[in-house]
């Protein structure tokens, strides 16, 4: 019996982007559910509301705050993040690679860093004060302290565990240490760093509500000090709702920027390949062949 020559399999190429699907907002349920709860525990009379006022007494307070001063605190706030951010990491770039990349780099700077991370946040506060006042600086200062830690153990992380043989291959191809730098280095260590960025984003809020708490006179921070102050738990309730917000959006947006820098990435968590159509135009070509 004759049989019929193997037929080949010719793959599509890449199929053009797919449409987005909607998602069901899963995240939503349990902070709804959590606000309901509260709504219906207040005004049931088992929660007191001088402690834990109703979400929709809190709504109150921030639409009374919002022709209030509430865009200054905002932006106070923001603004405080985004320099002390920057300053930071910036500083936490530089100096993590000559820690990860030499010997002698590590053996002279990380064991101070290691020592210094140890401190705790507010330990540095009254230093700070002591040297600066209560300007903006020691404010700055102890975000830039929060942000540094976070991305000097990723980027030294990420580039201690580039590949030997991608180095040296890069060596191999006469690639000038710049050019291995760009173009092996930091693609391999891109990953760790990212995620260094996106954890020091984070300690960052955490350190700008610590250095408002203290001396401050505009920022969510101060929100939270007048309302202990004054006894007003609903501005306390807004100032951190308002902090969770904040936080959730800038994490979104960093995680926003880590996906599209890391596409190239072929890893279970990533799945940017899906969307990208390259699995769907292998099916695609596959259904087409049989």
């Amino acid at each position: 019996m004759k049989r019929d020559a193997p037929q080949s399999i010719e793959l599509a190429p890449p199929s053009a982007r797919p449409r987005p699907r909607l998602r069901l907002p899963l995240g939503l349920i349990l902070p709804a559910l959590a606000l309901a709860g509260a709504e219906a525990g207040v005004r049931s009379g088992l929660v007191p509301a001088n402690l834990m006022p109703a979400p929709s007494e809190i709504a109150g307070t921030l639409a009374w705050l919002a022709h209030n001063g509430l865009g200054g605190h905002l932006a106070s706030s923001c603004l405080r993040v985004a320099a002390g951010f920057a300053a930071g990491s910036t500083l936490a770039l530089l100096l993590g690679a000559p820690v990860a990349l030499s010997s002698h780099g590590a053996r002279l700077l990380d064991p101070s860093f290691q020592a210094l991370r140890a401190i705790p946040s507010l330990a540095w506060v009254p230093l700070l004060l002591l040297w600066f006042g209560i300007d903006e600086t020691p404010k700055l200062l102890l975000i830039a302290i929060g942000a540094f830690f976070p991305v000097y153990m990723g980027v030294v992380a990420g580039m201690r565990g580039v590949d030997r043989k991608l180095v040296e291959v890069g060596q191999l191809y006469g690639l000038r240490p710049a050019a291995l730098a760009r173009r092996v280095l930091l693609p391999s260590a891109l990953p760790s760093i990212l995620t260094g960025l996106r954890n020091g984003l984070s300690l960052a809020w955490m350190f700008m509500v610590a250095a408002e708490l203290i001396a401050a006179s505009q920022g969510l921070g101060y929100l939270l000090s007048d309302g202990r102050e004054s006894s007003r738990a609903d501005i306390m309730l807004a100032a951190i709702f308002l902090l969770a917000l904040l936080g959730k959006a800038s994490d979104t947006a960093m995680g926003a920027l880590e996906t599209r820098l890391l596409s190239w990435r072929d890893s279970l968590g990533n799945r940017v390949g899906y969307r990208t159509g390259y699995r769907a135009g292998y099916r695609t070509g596959y259904r087409e062949a049989r």
